[in-house]
Parts: structure tokens; sequence; C-alpha cells
């Protein structure tokens, strides 16, 4: 019933920019509060690695790989998060995921919780 959906990753030159988005849905439902919501990336043979963490008052964190580079943000209203990445480099290429640590929402009237979402995923491919 909860939905992730990420968007805006693309290929892009060496030192370019993108803005990738995560837009939160509830199907015949209403979204009421998404806890610490965070973007993950995958890399070709590599781990999945924590990006950027951002809390529900938006206190944010970054890894020190993307540090002065990438802004993490979200619409608390829209239930939205936003990644805004500049000065992008070869090894950022990854497919890079949209994370909701506890979103609780309402259904018919009944209020309910639940607890580590994911998107499917954007492709970001940055040429050297």
């Amino acid at each position: 019933q909860v939905q992730l959906v990420e968007s805006g990753g693309g290929t892009v030159q060496s030192g370019g920019s993108l803005r990738l988005s995560c837009a939160a849905s509830v199907s015949s439902g209403q979204i009421l509060l998404i806890d610490g919501m965070a973007w993950y990336r995958q890399a070709p043979g590599k781990e999945r690695e924590v990006v950027a963490t951002i809390t529900t008052d938006g206190t944010t964190n970054y890894a020190d790989s993307v540090k002065g580079r990438f802004t993490i943000t979200r619409d608390n209203a829209e239930n939205a998060m936003y990644l805004q990445m500049n000065s992008l480099k070869p090894e950022d290429t990854a497919i890079y995921y949209c994370q909701a640590d506890r979103i609780d929402f309402a259904v018919r009237g009944t209020r309910n919780v639940g607890r580590h979402y994911w998107g499917q995923g954007t492709q970001v491919t940055v040429s050297s």
C-alpha cells in the first residue's frame, strides 16, 4: 500500500549535476508521518551504502565521499525527499535508493505503522 518512488536519475558528464526526488504515497489512504529518511546507493559489484540521512526536523548527515557536493532535503507537507548532487564524479555512478525508517498512514480511518520502506531505485551514471 505504501510506495516510495524515485525519479531524476540519468546520465551526466563528470562535474555535472542531478537532482533526485523521492515521493511517498499510500493507495486509498493518507500518510500521517514519515520518520527518518535516507538516500542509499549501490554500485556494480559493491554493497549498498548510505549516502545521506535526514530526520523529521531536518537534521542531516552525509557520507564523507559526498560531503560538500550533495545536499539532502525533505518536504514533509508533500511527503517528499530530494538529493541535489553537484560536482558529480564517475565514482558516484550507482543505483540510488530512497529509504524511510517508519511511515504512519491511515486507510479507511485506521492508523497503521510500517517500517523500513525502500524505493525501486533510479540509475545515476556519470561519464568521465
